[in-house]
């Protein structure tokens, strides 16, 4: 049996609407062509799908079956209508973004005025304080976040960089305190670290090759801020964990040097995640695809 789906269509917009009058009304129809095409329908598939009083429409039994199928078709056809509108008109209005501060100060801030002058019609509210908004509560568009990302279904996220971990220190605090030769050898160093801190120690994984070192270690300094471990490091005060985009000026400056050069954390995942809705808002989809190409091109200063 072939079934029209624009009959569907309307049988959902009718149950939608609660009344033939309404449905006709939103799906621009004479309420006798939608009346007559639901009992077209009903005739066809041999049972009643709603029963009409002078009050209310009240599901059959067969027609709540129906429904969940009924719906699907107003879905994709909404989602179609969207699709095309979304493609048309160009990126606009306001975009709410959270993501953390270093990575807004030296992964993207190149990015972001470059985003800028390319779509003006877009006005950017950037989050950077350290906490995990709540997306859909609050109404963000977009978060940048690092690392595993918890199961919830009301989001989605798409990979947009990598980035890993190493470990330096000031010739200062080298001089003073020695290298250490081995991983082994942080047990007898200040050290400076993300969270987070359980028990008051810190778990750092490090990595060579494939031979792995874990360890659970005392910390003097925690931290959210890898751009503010750096610059601790650099005054001599422990060994501080951070990315090479951060630590490279102070590099070239001399004010840091790679501590066991042979060994990084393992690599962590840059996400951007979203509401998980049909479709993508267009401000939000060019925002996300230039930030994808950015690190696939090597981003301004990277992670």
């Amino acid at each position: 049996m072939e079934i029209d789906p624009g009959d569907l269509l309307l049988f959902a917009r009718i149950v939608e609407c609660g009344s033939f009058s309404l449905a006709a009304e939103r799906v621009q129809l004479p309420k006798s062509t939608v009346s007559r095409r639901i009992t077209l329908l009903e005739g066809k598939l041999g049972e009643r799908l709603l029963q009409r009083t002078t009050r209310k429409l009240v599901l059959t039994e067969f027609g709540a079956s129906l429904l969940e199928h009924a719906r699907k078709v107003a879905d994709e056809t909404e989602a179609a209508g969207a699709l095309v509108q979304h493609r048309q008109v160009a990126p606009s209005g306001l975009l709410r973004v959270s993501m953390p501060a270093d990575f807004a100060n030296v992964a993207v801030s190149a990015v972001l005025a470059q985003f800028m002058d390319r779509y003006p019609a877009i006005s950017l509210e950037l989050d950077l304080s350290p906490r995990r908004v709540d997306l859909v509560a609050e109404g963000f568009d977009l978060a940048i976040r690092m690392g595993t990302l918890p199961d919830d279904a009301t989001l989605a996220a798409r990979r947009i960089t990598f980035s890993s971990l190493a470990l330096y220190a000031s010739p200062r605090y080298t001089n003073l305190r020695g290298l250490p030769e081995h991983p082994d050898d942080l047990f007898k160093h200040d050290l400076l670290s993300l969270p987070p801190r359980l028990n008051g120690l810190i778990r750092w994984n490090l990595m060579r090759g494939k031979t792995e070192w874990e360890r659970e270690l005392p910390v003097r300094l925690l931290a959210n801020s890898p751009e503010l471990l750096v610059r601790m490091a650099s005054t001599g005060i422990g060994i501080g964990a951070s990315t090479e985009a951060i630590a490279r000026p102070y590099l070239q400056r001399g004010e840091l040097v790679r501590v066991l050069p042979e060994w990084a954390f393992p690599q962590v995942t840059g996400w951007a995640v979203f509401p998980g809705r049909r479709l993508m808002p267009a401000k939000t989809r060019v925002f996300i695809d230039m930030l994808e190409a950015a690190f696939e091109q090597g981003a301004p200063v990277g992670m």
